[in-house]
Parts: structure tokens; C-alpha cells; sequence
């Protein structure tokens, strides 16, 4: 049974799940920003490029895309699920074993993957949801990142035998994503390219500070 959503409650009461999100360790790549998203009445975290985010509760787990890629994976019998956000197919020279590699889709895709088992998620069993690859810079046609991006995440999981039960790529539009793990429900809002700038410059600022993240700055939709 998943635990009640609940806010932070006054100094002295009994930790609640927010401080609880808060207060535990770490991997290398995860997701470390949570707050209480009044829109939804519940708590959130923010998955930055480079990051992922796996939990066995209806959190919700959230992200922006401009040309990156966000794949959601699911066990429907185990009740696991989670988020990477990747902003190039593969690195070079080694990359995707630096500190680095979470922005790296191969890198990125395992990382996920082995969470999701280490949860109690079966491979065999996992589903998967796939957003983001927009072209959102006009005139980038010859070098179209969120084509490769999404080339690269759909042969990925075709080769992995993972069914892609939906997917929102490509086009023109930067997206928000909402995704909740225990459910495996997804939302998606497609925003207007008039944003693409904004979305292209939080995916820099953050790329840039990805592998000393702690938490950083955050959009509240």
C-alpha cells in the first residue's frame, strides 16, 4: 500500500515522506530536488539532464524537454517505476563511464534499468514511455539532436525487447512531463515553441552543473 501524500508538517511532528525523500542517501545521477507541488497535491522531484529518479510510490517525478529525451519505465507486477533525462545518444572517448555518462542515452538507459531492478523490477517485465526530442532550435535540420535522441532510445529499447506503450517525440514543441512510478500513469503538456529558448537554456545551465548537482534551481510549473 503506498503511503498517503502529505506536505511538511510543523518543527517537531513526524517526519513526513517529503523530509523523508529528502533525508535519504543518494546514488551517483539521482534526481535530488524535491518539493510539495501544490498543482497536484503532492510531493515532486525534478529530474535534471543527466539525472534519473526510481520509486515504488505515486510520487510525481517530473522534467522538461526540449531536444532530450525522457524514457519512463514501468513493471505493472512489481508496482516500480522511474525517469532518466539524456541529452545526447552516446558520449565519446569513455564518457559514459565518467560522472558524466547520465547525459549519455546508453549510459543513461542502463542506469535506469539497474535501479529499477535493484527495486524489485523484473527486465522482462518493463514497459516504457518515451518523451521529448523536439526540434526546437528552427533551421537545425542537418543536425537534428532530438531525431538521434530518439532514433537512438527507440532502437535501444527495440533491441531490449522493452514495448513502448506510448510515446510524445519529435516536432517542434519543448514539453513538460509528469510521470508517477507505482502507476506507470504519464502526463504530458506540449508548451509553445515561444518557450523553446527558456527550455534550451535551463538544459545548458543545468547540463553544465549536472555532475556536482545537489539540487539547483528549479521551474515550478
Amino acid at each position: 500500500m503506498h503511503s498517503t501524500l502529505a506536505s511538511s508538517g510543523p518543527a517537531g511532528t513526524a517526519p513526513t515522506r517529503l523530509d523523508r525523500l529528502r533525508a535519504r542517501p543518494r546514488s551517483p545521477g539521482e534526481a535530488s530536488f524535491f518539493w510539495y507541488e501544490s498543482q497536484f497535491g503532492s510531493e515532486a522531484v525534478k529530474v535534471l539532464p543527466g539525472e534519473y529518479f526510481v520509486d515504488a510510490e505515486d510520487l510525481l517525478i517530473m522534467t522538461t524537454l526540449g531536444s532530450c529525451i525522457a524514457a519512463c519505465l514501468w513493471d505493472r507486477q512489481a508496482g516500480v517505476g522511474g525517469m532518466n533525462h539524456f541529452m545526447l545518444p552516446e558520449g565519446k572517448g569513455g564518457l559514459d563511464a565518467t560522472s558524466l555518462g547520465g547525459r549519455y542515452g546508453g549510459f543513461a538507459m542502463e542506469q535506469l534499468i539497474n535501479a529499477l531492478l535493484k527495486r524489485g523490477a523484473s527486465r522482462s517485465s518493463l514497459e516504457a514511455k518515451v518523451f521529448g526530442g523536439g526540434q526546437v532550435i528552427a533551421g537545425m535540420d542537418s543536425i537534428n539532436i532530438g531525431e538521434r535522441n530518439t532514433q537512438f532510445v527507440l532502437d535501444y529499447l527495440r533491441v531490449e525487447r522493452i514495448p513502448v506503450i506510448s510515446k510524445d517525440v519529435l516536432d517542434i514543441y519543448p514539453r513538460k512531463v509528469c510521470f508517477l512510478p507505482a502507476s506507470g500513469k504519464a502526463m504530458v503538456k506540449r508548451l509553445a515553441p515561444a518557450r523553446a529558448e527558456s527550455v534550451i537554456a535551463l538544459e545548458s545551465l543545468a547540463a553544465r552543473s549536472a555532475a556536482n548537482a545537489t539540487g539547483g534551481s528549479i521551474d515550478l510549473f
